[in-house]
């Protein structure tokens, strides 16, 4: 696994249905994310915040909230991420909400093409991010950027990676999804995207959907985790716009991160809708900065190194 960090903070909530993720970058620096990271051996830069346009707070415009300023937001990213990449580094993105996937995972994307690596996402989250604005009357864009990194969203954002699609459905593993709308559902099937939701996770386990979804990984591999802090249940991570009940408890997310660790190929990072706005006293924010820590090689567990 790379040492060499780059924490690049991304504060916005463009693409999202309620305010404050914005203000996620600031709440994980609170929490302590490079100092913790430092702690562990690792070589952490703090990149500080990209810039973008305000947030407009408008209706939908032709099906999409905001598309010309998630559009901007998202080459900010798709440009400072890949610059990381290109420089031998790790980048950790800090949202923002999901929507700045988009830009994250196509500059992901772009590198792999040009290194020769095969792509691997691992979506981790409580929603399939699926939706088009054809079937979504939200418009917001935090709903959609699996289906625009699959090439299926408008156009200011389905080109990002200088291909469409920037990645296709067999590269990604969606963890812990237990909300999906209807006519979604129906995408996600046709696209057959590889899914284990909660269902899944609570008849064979954790561990068994873990080694499903990094099956094949290998030295060849440049593993993506976008970790939408959703994924976990509110009961101990309240702090995000979108809470669905019934999510990992705190030892299944321990355990996926410390999985995750193991296969050492963990390559770049999301972290994306914390809401320090609906959080109690920043505790979601160190759950947060607790299992991003499991991801970089800290572990429960008393065993000797193989």
């Amino acid at each position: 696994m790379q040492n060499r960090l780059s924490v690049v903070g991304v504060p916005t909530d463009i693409g999202a249905g309620a305010r404050g993720s914005s203000m996620g970058p600031e709440a994980l620096r609170v929490a302590g994310i490079v100092e913790r990271l430092r702690a562990r051996g690792l070589d952490v830069l703090d990149r500080g915040n990209l810039a973008g346009p305000p947030n407009p707070w408008l209706p939908p415009a032709g099906g999409h909230r905001h598309l010309a300023e998630v559009r901007a937001w998202n080459k900010a990213v798709h440009d400072a991420i890949h610059a990381e990449l290109a420089a031998g580094r790790l980048p950790l993105m800090l949202g923002g909400d999901h929507s700045l996937a988009i830009g994250s995972v196509s500059a992901v994307a772009r590198h792999c093409r040009e290194r020769g690596h095969r792509l691997r996402v691992l979506w981790l989250d409580a929603h399939a991010d699926f939706n088009t604005f054809e079937i979504t009357p939200s418009g917001n864009l935090h709903g959609m950027p699996v289906a625009c990194l699959c090439g299926e969203g408008p156009a200011e954002l389905i080109g990002l990676s200088g291909e469409i699609p920037a990645v296709r459905a067999n590269a990604i593993r969606q963890i812990g999804i237990r909300s999906v709308d209807a006519e979604e559902k129906a995408r996600v099937h046709h696209a057959r995207l590889e899914v284990f939701d909660m269902r899944y996770i609570d008849e064979m386990g954790m561990r068994d959907a873990m080694e499903m979804a990094l099956g094949l990984v290998d030295t060849r591999t440049h593993l993506h985790v976008s970790f939408d802090v959703d994924f976990l249940d509110p009961s101990f991570a309240p702090g995000v716009g979108t809470p669905v009940p019934g999510g990992p408890t705190y030892r299944e997310a321990q355990l996926c991160m410390e999985m995750i660790a193991d296969s050492g190929r963990l390559a770049s990072l999301d972290v994306v809708e914390l809401n320090p706005a609906l959080d109690e006293r920043n505790r979601t924010a160190d759950v947060a900065v607790d299992l991003i820590e499991s991801l970089f090689g800290k572990s429960t567990l008393m065993r000797h190194p193989t």
